[in-house]
């Protein structure tokens, strides 16, 4: 029985991510996504059953690379790209179809390490009996190091963003008790979540870049972007148009017109990389390019460095360049998350002070 499933235009709105890894992007979503409706409207394949697709594919491509001739080679790269392309296919079909769970996102993070960790073993492992050279064993051991490094790293600042948001949370909810504090807002959620607005703010950013002391931006920064006002607007309902005014406009007029009811005061926004924006003026440019096509500007991440790995090396019988490139370029940008980290830890302790001095005044 067929299912009601929206047009293809519908549905890559519904299931692809607005920022994206560029092999996804680029090789993968314009296969998936036509798979993942067709899946939908006229199977009852599971989200979780994807996922057992995904896992045996991968573990398919790590028998061709055993075997360790380039023929073997190129058959088990082009398995772990179908392989990708179920593991991709999964998420989206969870998203289409409301079929997501807790556990099939584990299933599908435990599925994704192992397939990793035995297609990296499988493949060394082929190229050192092929040529006895001891480098492979080494590499084996890298693959399987550098891509768990990558998703504990990733969880870990997740970890600790996560934790810095909720201390600005809980600073501004105990001021809200105590004097009826404005709204708040986070810059990177107005941001992820109108990605044109994102690149007017980074334009803006880079040419006239600036640092406030406590690393905190009103509103009023923002207010020149419809986009991110419209949604601040809709995020902090019912404070109507309380988003797209300043914090001056809002002291003279905070009543409004005779006879109209009062607003709220604007949302504050808190930018947790804002010294980040404001050393990085060119990377902003480019990362609003990106921005335009859904590709982030983490180029190198986990799945790029797999498909260097698992599918450039073995296609170009260069499985030692494919390797040492890829882990090469995955160790700087996992450095450069890093050094944005330790950025946006600098910006949280410059917002915590600002409230601080907020509160001497308010005591006393």
């Amino acid at each position: 029985m067929r299912r009601d499933i929206p047009p293809l235009a519908e549905v890559r709105r519904i299931t692809e991510k607005k920022r994206d890894a560029w092999w996804t992007v680029l090789l993968v979503d314009p296969v998936a996504t036509p798979l993942v409706r067709l899946t939908a409207k006229y199977t009852r394949i599971t989200p979780n059953q994807i996922t057992w697709g995904a896992f045996l594919l991968g573990l398919v491509s790590a028998a061709f690379f055993a075997f360790g001739d380039w023929r073997w080679l190129i058959a088990g790269a082009f398995v772990y790209h179908l392989s990708f392309i179920l593991d991709c296919m999964d998420g989206k079909v969870a998203r289409l179809t409301g079929q997501g769970s807790v556990f099939g996102a584990w299933l599908d993070f435990v599925f994704d390490r192992i397939r990793v960790a035995v297609c990296g073993v499988a493949l060394m492992a082929g190229q050192y009996d092929r040529t006895g050279e001891t480098i492979y064993i080494w590499l084996a051991a890298a693959v399987v190091f550098l891509d768990t490094l990558r998703y504990i790293n990733g969880l870990e600042i997740f970890k600790i963003r996560h934790t810095m948001r909720k201390q600005i949370k809980a600073r501004v909810r105990a001021a809200r008790r105590a004097e009826n504090a404005a709204e708040l807002a986070f810059m990177e959620d107005l941001l992820r979540n109108n990605p044109e607005a994102d690149i007017e703010q980074d334009i803006r950013q880079a040419a006239t870049a600036t640092v406030t002391p406590g690393g905190v931006a009103e509103s009023a920064e923002i207010a020149e972007s419809p986009e991110v006002a419209a949604f601040a607007e809709r995020e902090h309902a019912p404070a109507t148009a309380a988003t797209a005014v300043s914090a001056p406009d809002a002291a003279e007029g905070g009543a409004g017109a005779e006879g109209e009811a009062p607003t709220k005061a604007p949302a504050r926004v808190i930018d947790l990389h804002q010294e980040f924006r404001h050393r990085f003026p060119v990377y902003l440019r480019a990362r609003s390019f990106f921005l335009r096509h859904r590709i982030r500007t983490h180029l190198v991440s986990g799945i790029e460095f797999q498909m260097g790995v698992f599918i450039l090396g073995p296609l170009f019988d260069s499985v030692i360049k494919a390797t040492i490139v890829s882990g090469a370029l995955l160790l700087v940008f996992e450095l450069a998350i890093i050094y944005k980290l330790l950025l946006s830890t600098r910006d949280f302790t410059r917002t915590i002070d600002s409230f601080e001095r907020e509160e001497v005044p308010t005591a006393a």
